[in-house]
């Protein structure tokens, strides 16, 4: 068996892993080694042929691979990182051992003295929402079928329906009608849309495609091929509506119904996950609750924008190098944040206060319905240590706060977020 040392390994050759080992290197980490089980750097984004990535990270719009590009160009700017393909990592120890497997290497063991985590997210499939009738084929994620049309030239149906409304869904629907398919209709079982408003715009409403919402499908029909699928209003429960069966006819259905974090390696390694977020419980470092292990991307919660995971992978990456390099300080104390009333989740979920810090802590927050006219309040022992005002927030477009260090660094015990109708 093959083996070596490193500073950091970096697990994942997406967007975030790409940003977090350029930037261990840059802070001072020696040997930085980052391992991808697919062919070729960029993750997802190599799929993501449409525009609207790098607004913030590089005041450009770029399309997914561009986006791959500029930060592959970094990391080959960079020096000192070792990249495997092809390697997929097969075992984690808490001791930071990493056990691979590859074509060219064989079976391999990397010896670590610190882990980034950026391994992704993948597709709730049909199984997991449970979608009863029969199992032809012509049913698809809508990631899946991105890639059969961007990156192989298969188009998987000429009369399509999607089930969900993610981003993903979404950006399918504007992309299977500009290769000529007809999208009959956009069920989302909620009330509202789980897409960014961009892209109900820019996706849907410029297109005429039809969005359902509180409508879910009850039933796919077909032997060999899908033939149709029946949907029915749902009421506040969920709960389908009897007589309001509606049918559309078509041979593809695209399932956009959510993405999951893929931690499989960071519970065999004992790491304490959200089972909000289903990521890890990390910091502002982004250090999880195994020391030495560090989180980003959408292995630690599903982003909506790329250049967020990018900037969420920097810290991450700088905090790796300085484990590795034994320079991070011991905390003065731990502060833990909870999700109060009308939030859904928060990440980091604590905050670690050091000697001579003095920084701003960026806050991502979902929230569980949408508002318009809201505060948002962070809550000490029910004082208000912090509060802004916001005209409009959803449940599926992430609200990002700095929360200033002199509004957490007096407080102690547990920070509650809270977002609350505000005073006209």
């Amino acid at each position: 068996m093959r083996r070596q040392n490193c500073d950091v390994a970096v697990i994942g050759g997406g967007p975030a892993g790409l940003a977090a080992a350029v930037s261990a290197r840059r802070h001072g980490a020696q040997k930085v080694l980052l391992l991808e089980r697919d062919r070729e750097l960029g993750g997802i984004l190599q799929q993501c042929i449409h525009n609207g990535f790098g607004l913030q990270r590089y005041d450009e719009e770029l399309t997914g691979p561009g986006y791959a590009s500029r930060a592959a160009r970094a990391l080959e700017a960079a020096g000192g990182v070792e990249v495997q393909l092809d390697t997929m990592v097969v075992g984690l120890t808490p001791d930071k051992v990493l056990r691979t497997v590859s074509p060219a290497a064989g079976l391999q063991e990397v010896q670590a003295k610190a882990v980034v985590l950026a391994m992704g997210c993948r597709e709730r499939t049909r199984g997991a929402i449970r979608i009863p009738g029969e199992r032809p084929a012509g049913i698809y994620t809508a990631g899946a079928a991105q890639r059969m049309v961007n990156m192989e030239g298969y188009l998987p149906g000429k009369e399509i329906v999607i089930v969900g409304s993610g981003d993903i869904g979404l950006i399918m629907a504007r992309r299977m009608t500009l290769e000529g398919a007809q999208v009959k209709a956009v069920l989302e079982i909620m009330p509202y849309s789980n897409g960014l408003t961009r892209n109900l715009v820019q996706c849907l409403d410029d297109f005429n495609v039809p969005l359902y919402l509180s409508h879910t499908i009850t039933r796919i029909e077909g032997k060999s091929r899908v033939t149709s699928v029946t949907c029915m209003a749902v009421d506040e429960n969920r709960c389908p509506i009897p007589g309001t069966e509606k049918t559309f006819a078509c041979d593809c259905v695209l399932l956009s119904v959510g993405l999951i974090p893929e931690n499989e390696l960071s519970e065999a390694t004992g790491i304490a996950l959200d089972p909000l977020t289903g990521g890890p419980v990390v910091d502002q470092h982004r250090e999880t609750s195994v020391p030495g292990f560090f989180a980003a991307g959408n292995v630690l919660q599903v982003h909506d924008l790329v250049d967020w995971v990018s900037a969420e992978s920097d810290i991450a990456g700088r905090s790796a190098a300085l484990f590795a390099r034994q320079l991070r300080p011991a905390p003065e104390k731990t502060l833990l944040l909870q999700a109060g009333s009308g939030v859904r989740n928060v990440v980091p979920q604590r905050l670690v206060c050091q000697p001579g810090q003095a920084e701003a802590v960026r806050l991502f927050i979902r929230v569980a319905q949408p508002a318009r006219n809201v505060r948002l309040r962070c809550l000490c022992q029910g004082e208000t240590c912090y509060e802004r005002r916001l005209p409009i927030v959803k449940p599926s477009e992430m609200v990002v706060v700095e929360l200033p260090s002199a509004a957490y660094q007096p407080a102690s015990g547990l920070l509650t977020i809270a977002v609350e109708e505000a005073a006209p």
